[in-house]
């Protein structure tokens, strides 16, 4: 869904310098793909100026326009004062007159009696308010005074309230790092003295707090509200730009006896905290030196997942993608997902698994599961994504993932599938990839329909003090940022967590956003179990040691009011102990296989497929003229840019003549696919025309506003959807999305492309645990492909260079290492590598790839450098020919000039990658060396061409063998390729080095400098005057 949030120019600062004529004004769009619904901009005007009126000031904009929202759907909801003022306002009252001083109470309010000894007043006992003719001055300032304060220490409890609750269960921190009570909550702030806190004052209509009744003496007013917002519950919600989710939020927390717990649901969650509590004192028993990232002092977070599960079950939700860090994870997959525990286990006992991968430790690992859920009865399906211990760095890949399921189930609406991320506090605030993950949350191809994240809030980092780890009050300040609510809530306090989890899943169905829960807990032992956190909180661990568990507080508790009995609670704790002590026993006769902790399953998708078969990619010349005709024709009805509309007309004109250059290739590998019924998504900054104006697959109407037309959604009515989505500024966020997207359904093609190759180490992390590892770790693979645009063309250091070394010597493919030679062996190479990184030169290179990758029997992640001047580049073009059913992929275009014909006659030969080849050939042709030069393209650079390079420097035996690259030579493939041509050689010629030198920097900023540069590798390269050198047998 995409909002462009709620806009309220509300009331402006209302001093004389402002101009006149208040303007009040609110919005909501909402919308999700094309058809979904808007609503309508509401814009309401005042008919007079009240910048003049002495008693408002620019701290009541908010209030005036809650007022004002409820005088409009209900005159009587509002003080008579409110009444006349807004009614005199549309009246056009001149600047001054609009206010009228409200008649005074009756004597009965405005004495102070006990309250004991005074009936409470009903609404319409109330004083009848008379309401004074236009233009006539009445006298009881102090009533609109006293009225006025009331009101705002209702509205400062609902700000301020959260900042003195009693959120810490250890009662030695606040939760927000300030110690001071707000001077707003403060009562002789508002002029208030004891005589009137036995007077009657109505309640707005924006507060629930009296139930039935409209009116409270002022000390049940602040007594109910401090009930309400400064006990074990810490609201924050007043930030929120849209009165009618305030309004929602107060409701659920202001209407007297709301959050009362059944007994029956105290049983439940008492039953749940057993299993939590004794699972970790397991754990910790019979394994006393294994770290284990237990969650005592936080054992609610079991009871606190598992209600957020029942109360989205019940509204429907089948599905729930999580991802979480390791702290409590072996909790999590036992009693939230039920995991067997023999599984869990297992990993105690270092069984190593039968299947290939790895492995990883036991708290990174996840699972995907199908279980009944006792408050719906139905089956649901719950998956924990496998996580590094890179915090935070799951949540885009458990965002892409979601999206991908509601994408697939045709839930736009989020309704059947959602996302739940789990937090610490020290990394919620401290990690920028949760921020650029909140900035997907209403974006239009990523958004999730809001997520549930629960903040377990240990107070604590590794050893770091909140106070050195964060700037902001609350480690939860991130989430304010796309408005989402925040309710801090004591761990030690299970009823009310449980509650905050009920609100926190009606929100997410409600509204389709995000919600966050701070479980205030803490941490009983250090980091992990055989760390010492005395030697840096030795306070705080004094004051753990003299804190009872929660399971014993609570029990104590039901017990001592009767919903248990003591016999109850040893029952129920003998019969989990005895489940565990089953499982342990059945350890040593499970057999353990890696795969049984994917996270995402493709079920029968490697069933009946040869992974030793390569496939054809090529497809028939008919469909490459009906995508061509496509990607040409704009529709008639469409006003097109006169320099796209050149653009098209030159496509047209090379689909005529039968050759593509690389934007038609590009588009014969997408259209190719989605005629096949393959889900293509293409994500990324500006791909939409691409980052170099070549790509265009998002036509914009110049007349018509929002007007768009997608060649690619317009080639069959049968076939499969594609998606171009412009991506928000963020590399680690939206590169971690698509790779969850990718693990979702393996017959879909996910690329995603950095504006320039460069930048896409910000998103290291993702490449680095997920992409490269994650079929060693998990044994989950993935297809996503990577676009990074890579070449050196005198851009500056930082628009050059994708970094392909990085990439080279992430690759397990061994550069001594020879494979068998046999019919299978570029196929056994791509079995078993980890990723393949590849940097074509001719668009039909690209299509074969592009589209080698869906028809693949299994999924490796493609790394591919792609070009910039060679999108443009006259020779960088390809032929029908090349993409017609009797083509294929060449992992190395060989030569195929002069130096073919004789290859005797070469005085070497030239092994190269990428754009420096078509530099290197028009050298070689402009100095006549045709003949004695050949030049090889490695276009596949891992897993090697070996048996390629092999037969080509057989053939050219006479040739000096070079390694030519525009890369320094600490950096592009030299590192990688020179012993891998070395192995190909079996070690019986030299290798030499033609290329820029090495320095610290990708590439120099001086256009002159880099032509030098260019020159002098192109003049070594072209040195045919050293004799060929051979080393001795």
């Amino acid at each position: 869904m995409y909002h462009v949030k709620t806009i309220l120019m509300a009331v402006k600062p209302l001093a004389t310098s402002c101009a006149a004529g208040l303007k009040l004004a609110a919005s909501r769009h909402s919308l999700r793909n094309a058809g979904n619904r808007c609503l309508p901009v509401q814009t309401r005007h005042y008919a007079t100026s009240m910048t003049a009126e002495p008693f408002l000031n620019g701290s009541t904009s908010v209030y005036v326009e809650e007022m004002y929202e409820a005088w409009q759907k209900d005159p009587t909801s509002v003080h008579k004062s409110w009444d006349v003022f807004f009614r005199n306002t549309d009246q056009g009252l001149a600047p001054g007159q609009a206010y009228q001083a409200p008649p005074i109470f009756p004597s009965y309010q405005m004495t102070p009696v006990a309250y004991s000894q005074a009936p409470m007043p009903s609404p319409t006992a109330v004083a009848p308010l008379v309401a004074p003719q236009v233009g006539q001055q009445n006298v009881g300032s102090k009533t609109i005074d006293e009225h006025l304060a009331v009101q705002a220490i209702i509205r400062s409890y609902q700000i301020r309230g959260h900042n003195i609750a009693k959120l810490d269960p250890l009662g030695i921190n606040s939760a927000d790092l300030q110690d001071e009570k707000p001077k707003e909550l403060q009562l002789h702030n508002y002029n208030l003295s004891e005589s009137e806190m036995e007077q009657v004052f109505q309640l707005p209509s924006s507060c629930y707090i009296g139930g039935d009744q409209r009116a409270l003496p002022l000390k049940d007013i602040i007594s109910r509200l401090q009930s309400v917002y400064c006990e074990h519950i810490g609201l924050e919600f007043m930030f929120i730009n849209n009165f009618e989710q305030c309004d929602w939020i107060r409701r659920r927390f202001e209407t007297p006896g709301i959050m009362e717990t059944s007994n029956d649901e105290k049983r439940v969650l008492m039953a749940r905290l057993i299993r939590s509590t004794r699972f970790e004192e397991f754990l910790a028993s019979t394994w006393v030196s294994e770290k284990r990232f237990g969650l005592e002092g936080c054992e609610v977070l079991i009871p606190a997942m598992k209600q957020v599960i029942d109360s989205s079950s019940e509204r429907g939700v089948e599905s729930f993608i999580m991802g979480m860090p390791h702290r409590g994870r072996l909790n999590v997959l036992a009693n939230v997902c039920r995991k067997p525990l023999e599984h869990l286990f297992s990993q105690f006992e270092a069984l190593t698994g039968r299947d290939e991968g790895s492995g990883d430790v036991k708290y990174h690992l996840g699972c995907s599961t199908v279980r009944r859920n006792h408050a719906t009865n139905k089956n649901i399906h719950l998956a924990v994504v496998a996580n590094p211990s890179h915090l935070e760095a799951v949540n885009p890949v458990v965002q892409g993932k979601t999206y991908a399921e509601q994408f697939y189930r045709g839930d736009r609406d989020g309704k059947k599938v959602m996302s739940m991320l789990l937090h610490g506090d020290a990394a919620f605030s401290g990690q920028g990839v949760v921020y650029e993950t909140f900035h997907l949350s209403d974006l239009p191809s990523y958004s999730t329909m809001g997520t549930i994240h629960i903040v377990c809030n240990n107070q604590i980092g590794f050893t770091t003090d909140p106070r050195h780890s964060r700037s902001s009050p609350y480690c939860t300040d991130v989430a304010r940022v796309v408005n989402a609510p925040i309710f801090h809530v004591n761990a030690d306090d299970p009823e009310a967590v449980m509650y905050v989890c009920k609100v926190a899943a009606a929100w997410r169905n409600e509204f389709s956003k995000d919600v966050v829960i701070d479980l205030v807990s803490y941490r009983r032992h250090g980091h992990n179990e055989v760390d010492e956190p005395r030697f840096t909180q030795p306070l705080m661990y004094k004051r753990i040691g003299e804190t009872k568990p929660l399971l014993e507080k609570y029990t104590n508790k039901l017990v001592s009011d009767g919903t248990v009995t003591e016999e109850e609670v040893q029952l129920e704790k003998t019969k989990y102990d005895g489940v565990l002590k089953k499982a342990l026993a059945e350890v040593k006769s499970t057999v353990v296989y890696n795969a049984i902790w994917l996270d995402s399953p493709w079920t029968g998708f490697f069933a009946g497929k040869d992974p030793l078969k390569l496939p054809k990619t090529g497809v028939s010349e008919t469909i490459l003229m009906e995508i061509g005709k496509k990607c040409s024709t704009p529709p008639e009805d469409f006003v097109c840019h006169k320099a796209l509309l050149r653009t098209l007309k030159d496509r047209a004109k090379m689909i005529e003549n039968r050759i593509a250059d690389w934007a038609i290739g590009e588009y014969f590998a997408f259209g190719s696919l989605l005629m096949e019924d393959v889900h293509v998504r293409l994500s990324g900054q500006d791909v939409e025309r691409g980052t170099f104006s070549h790509r265009h697959h998002v036509l914009h109407d110049q007349d018509v506003d929002k007007k768009v037309y997608i060649p690619l959604k317009n080639l069959s009515q049968s076939q499969a959807t594609y998606t171009a989505c412009n991506s928000s500024l963020s590399e680690f966020g939206v590169l971690g999305f698509e790779v969850g997207y990718s693990l979702t359904n393996p017959n879909a093609l996910v690329c995603w492309e950095a504006q320039f190759g460069d930048f896409s180490n910000t998103a290291q992390c993702i490449i680095d645990q997920f992409i490269s590892s994650g079929q060693a770790k998990w044994a989950r693979q993935s297809g996503i492909v990577l676009l990074l645009p890579h070449g050196y063309e005198g851009m500056g250091p930082e628009h050059s260079s994708a970094r392909l070394e990085r990439f080279l010597q992430m690759s397990n493919d061994d550069p001594d290492y020879y494979p068998p030679p046999g019919p299978h062996f570029a196929s056994q190479q791509l079995n078993d590598c980890n990723w393949i990184v590849a940097n074509c030169t001719t668009p039909a290179n690209l299509f074969h790839i592009l589209r080698r990758q869906i028809l693949l029997p299994f999924r490796k992640p493609l790394i591919l450098m792609t070009p910039k001047s060679l999108l443009r580049h006259p020779e960088a073009r390809s032929s029908f020919d090349d993409f017609t059913e009797s083509s294929l992929f060449h992992r190395m275009l060989l030569e195929d000039g002069p130096a073919a014909s004789n290859p005797e006659a070469v005085e070497k030969l030239i092994f190269c990658s990428g754009k420096v080849y078509y530099d290197l050939a028009k050298t070689r042709r402009e100095r006549g060396l045709d003949e004695k030069i050949a030049i090889n393209r490695i276009e596949q650079i891992t897993p090697f061409p070996f048996d390629r390079v092999e037969s080509e420097a057989t053939k050219y035996s006479n040739a000096k063998v070079v390694w030519c690259q525009e890369e320094h030579k600490n950096m592009g493939g030299w590192s990688y390729v020179e012993p891998c041509i070395l192995t190909a050689l079996k070690h019986t010629r030299k290798v030499s080095y033609a290329g820029r030198q090495t320095a610290p920097s990708t590439a120099t900023g001086n256009k002159y400098q880099h032509i030098t540069e260019l020159q002098t590798l192109l003049n070594d390269a072209m040195n045919v005057e050293q004799t060929t050198m051979k080393v001795p047998v």
